[in-house]
């Protein structure tokens, strides 16, 4: 069978331990009606995954607590995420240990007796939307829910009653920490401190001795001490035939009545009526709309002014291009504007509104004769696929019943094409541009048959893998170019070097720095600021940096010699401080609290003792992966 074509800088954020898979429950309630919660069956009676002290670790909490972190992450990174991804990072182990802290601090709870009752139990069931109905809580919504998500009433109500215990404990234990402020006052000086500096950026002008040029002797010493990146990676030598539509299209027949019809068809396409940019701003009454207009002729306050006032942005009030019967009652009125204005009130959907015309844009009529080119091209690249579809069925019995690849290439009067493809390389032919091709040509092994792929456009190719081709030098001829550039940018780069060099010990010597060419000046530079078309690394070293030092910055195409002038000591009075203050008192806090929580769970852990079952851990990954 002709097999068709498959279509296809953030790390997992670390969880606060001891974090409840509870609350992920009522969360995925809120959000989507408990989805994704039903993996319960593990066969047998497996219901656990080992314990703390006396708590048994619940093979459901596991379960889901792993399932929701792979969504999430997956979410982040925008795919999906399989097990054997988040294995790669860690994500598993990451909810290995949230489910053995809620388990220690389950047993903790257990052990000093702490719990809730049955009326803080019902508060909190019935405060859940999802179980709502007109009149309030609904048992029957409850019920349903539940049931839904393979979770009955009691195991519901005693996870949340757990739940609610490991809060109590965890709040206990957390609630008298506060951020020290000598640490908040540390973090607010460090990243609150600006810092000025003047920096000579350095350019091949900037070279007191011009580079000589490049000898062909020097261009082959670059290219074999660099001969890794000329090499072609190890690829497949895989022989093919392809039915592609562009290439069949050009000999396919018209049909002038289906082009005509297909150009009626879209004639809205073709014939574009006269519209205009506009915006609109709506108000509460007549009256209202009115004054605004007034206001405006009297030059008082311009349509801007008017969207700031009522807390909107220009984006909230822009209609695109419309036509003139898309304006209703304003159409008149607005069309008749021949350059940018405010016309109105008058009524729209949304009450009574003023309307700004910003911009004409002409009517544009193609006509039949103008658009056949393109409407021909569409009409023989789907006469061509069609002709390709057809012959897919007969390719796939020619193979079936035995015929090699040229035995087909004969049949359909092709010649067999050869390609040496590499997955990543750079030169690789035109064929290995469809992802078709590229995903039979990873699974090909030498000895398969010829096999048959569908591509994406509705193409056909009949490929092979003759042998696997070892990584090759590229010939120099073929590279030196590349080489050319590649050795100059290196050369030239070690010149700036040693000029920037050479003007930093002068210097320090006693010149100034402008004696050498033209210093940029920046006053005032945060932490986290950036310098147009010069690296990280230049502001990461000012704020290494002491008064007057000198450093020579280095990066790809660039170098510079850069001169601290200043330190300025973080701000303590604006508004911006003291918001920064309390971001950094917050955050510290939260750190803290975590890190206690961490340090906590851990030594109730080792003094319950804790015990694991591998196989029960490994049964309910394999059903994750399947």
């Amino acid at each position: 069978m002709a097999k068709a074509s498959e279509t296809s800088d953030d790390t997992p954020k670390k969880k606060r331990r001891g974090a409840s898979v509870m609350v992920w429950v009522l969360m995925a309630m809120l959000i989507g009606g408990l989805g994704g919660f039903g993996v319960t069956n593990f066969g047998g009676n497996l219901t656990s995954i080992g314990t703390v002290g006396d708590r048994s670790i619940d093979v459901g909490d596991y379960a889901r607590s792993l399932r929701q972190a792979m969504d999430q992450f997956s979410k982040q990174i925008g795919q999906p995420v399989t097990l054997q991804q988040a294995q790669a990072i860690g994500l598993d182990r990451q909810v290995l240990q949230q489910v053995m802290d809620r388990a220690a601090l389950d047993n903790e709870a257990d052990r000093i007796g702490l719990s809730v009752g049955d009326a803080t139990v019902a508060s909190k069931v019935s405060a859940i939307p999802s179980f709502q109905g007109l009149d309030g809580f609904d048992r029957t919504a409850y019920r349903d829910v539940l049931r839904q998500n393979n979770l009955t009433e009691s195991s519901f109500e005693s996870g949340l009653r757990a739940d609610t215990a490991r809060e109590l404990l965890q709040t206990a234990i957390t609630s008298g920490l506060t951020t020290p402020q000598t640490l908040t006052d540390t973090i607010a000086d460090w990243a609150g401190e600006t810092r000025g500096f003047s920096m000579l950026r350095l350019t091949e002008k900037s070279l007191t001795t011009p580079m000589p040029p490049l000898s062909d002797a020097d261009l082959q010493a670059y290219y074999q001490s660099h001969i890794e990146t000329y090499t072609r990676p190890e690829a497949k030598r895989i022989s093919y035939i392809a039915l592609l539509p562009e290439t069949l299209a050009k000999d396919m027949p018209l049909d002038e009545a289906a082009l005509k019809a297909d150009y009626d068809s879209k004639l809205s396409t073709y014939m574009v009526p006269e519209k205009r940019l506009v915006e609109r701003l709506a108000f509460a009454t007549d009256a209202d709309a009115a004054a605004a207009k007034a206001r405006i002729d009297a030059g008082s306050v311009s349509f801007d002014d008017l969207v700031k006032e009522r807390n909107l942005s220009l984006d909230d009030v822009d209609l695109g291009d419309v036509s003139k019967t898309e304006l209703a009652a304003a159409g008149e009125a607005v069309f008749a504007l021949k350059d940018p204005g405010v016309v109105g009130p008058f009524a729209s959907p949304i009450g009574p509104a003023l309307f700004r015309m910003n911009a004409i844009l002409s009517a544009q009529e193609t006509s039949f004769e103008q658009a056949k080119p393109e409407l021909a091209t569409e009409q023989q690249m789907e006469t061509a696929r069609k002709a390709i579809a057809d012959k897919v069925e007969a390719v796939d019995d020619a193979l079936a019943g035995g015929a090699t690849l040229a035995d087909v290439a004969k049949e359909q009067g092709l010649s067999v094409a050869t390609t040496d493809f590499a997955p990543g390389a750079d030169d690789n032919d035109a064929i290995t541009g469809y992802k078709g091709f590229r995903d039979a040509a990873a699974k090909m092994a030498e000895g398969d048959f010829a096999e048959a792929v569908v591509l994406d456009d509705g193409g056909l190719v009949v490929m092979q893998l003759d042998s696997t081709v070892p990584p090759t030098a590229v010939a120099f001829d073929k590279v030196k170019e590349k080489v050319t550039a590649s050795a100059r940018d290196e050369a030239l780069a070690k010149a700036l070097s040693d000029e920037a060099t050479r003007i930093k010990a002068g210097v320090e010597a006693g010149a100034s720095l402008g004696s050498f060419g033209i210093v940029s000046r920046t006053t005032r530079i945060e932490r986290n600021g950036a310098v147009n078309d010069a690296p990280p690394a230049l502001v990461e070293a000012v704020f290494q940096m002491q008064p007057d030092d000198l450093r020579v910055i280095e990066a790809p195409g660039f170098a510079a010699v850069v001169q601290l002038n200043s330190i300025t000591a973080a701000d303590t009075t604006s508004a911006d401080a003291t918001a920064l203050r309390e971001a950094i008192d917050v955050n510290a806090g939260r750190a803290i609290s975590e890190d206690v929580m961490a340090l906590y769970t851990a030594a109730l852990t080792s003094a319950a003792g804790i015990t694991l079952d591998q196989n029960a851990i490994n049964a309910v990954n394999a059903q994750i992966s399947n």
